[in-house]
């Protein structure tokens, strides 16, 4: 796969693990804990492969409405893999960084698990984990326009040079557009998923589970990007007149 076009940017809905779970008569917790040596294993792989960026779904906003136990206990999942993984992260030279709100519903010790991670691993070279944590996509948007509209009160921006790129910068995280969806489990939609950064991605939806999504599944959905014929609003002339 060595000629092959990499994206620079990867996201991928990590979508499934409840009812890969149930499928095997399983909790959704081990659905979930799953999942995560699942993301530990082929984040390293997709970063390898010379991918500058990958973003994952790892928790939405609207997740705390699912039950108080199942909350729970992807909250002490968080703390324990954040606290855990900081060395396989670095041994991997892969720098974590996080998106989403970092306040309540979001209990301290998450974020603090989350902060620490990101300190530990600042300076790693070979590519940027990025984890959407208490995440919304709207919600970006809004919370960069709160950013804007203060730096315009206090004469830090003026208003007229304001331009995508320039608004970018205000976004959670610094970071590409996202070339390459992938949403795992079969379902067709963002889920309000980095909406800014998808504007010109490509789409790919998998019918497998997240926890079954390997290396091999992965390069399924490289292949599958480079059979798209991505035009950013443009036409392709050459490819027309053949």
């Amino acid at each position: 796969m060595s000629s092959i076009k990499i994206p620079n940017h990867v996201g991928i809905i990590l979508d499934g693990n409840g009812r890969w779970a149930q499928q095997r008569n399983l909790s959704r917790s081990e659905g979930h804990k799953t999942s995560v040596e699942t993301l530990k294993k082929v984040a390293a792989y997709i970063l390898s492969k010379g991918i500058k960026q990958l973003s994952v779904f790892a928790f939405s906003t609207e997740n705390f409405k699912r039950s108080e136990e199942e909350v729970s206990f992807l909250m002490n999942l968080f703390i324990k893999k954040f606290t855990e993984e900081a060395n396989y992260f670095n041994e991997k030279n892969i720098k974590v960084v996080f998106s989403g709100i970092r306040n309540k519903p979001l209990p301290n010790s998450v974020i603090k698990a989350m902060n620490t991670l990101e300190e530990q691993t600042k300076n790693n070279t070979n590519g940027i984990l990025n984890i959407c944590l208490n995440y919304g996509g709207r919600a970006e948007i809004v919370d960069a326009t709160k950013k804007i509209v203060n730096d315009v009160i206090n004469n830090k921006l003026d208003i007229d040079s304001l331009n995508e790129e320039i608004y970018s910068n205000y976004l959670y995280q610094k970071l590409e557009p996202i070339d390459l969806l992938i949403r795992t489990s079969g379902e067709n939609r963002i889920s309000n998923f980095m909406l800014w950064q998808l504007a010109y991605a490509e789409f790919y939806f998998p019918n497998i589970y997240f926890p079954d999504f390997n290396e091999d599944e992965f390069d399924k959905a490289l292949l599958e990007y480079n059979k798209r014929d991505r035009r950013f609003g443009g036409i392709n002339y050459e490819k027309k007149s053949n």
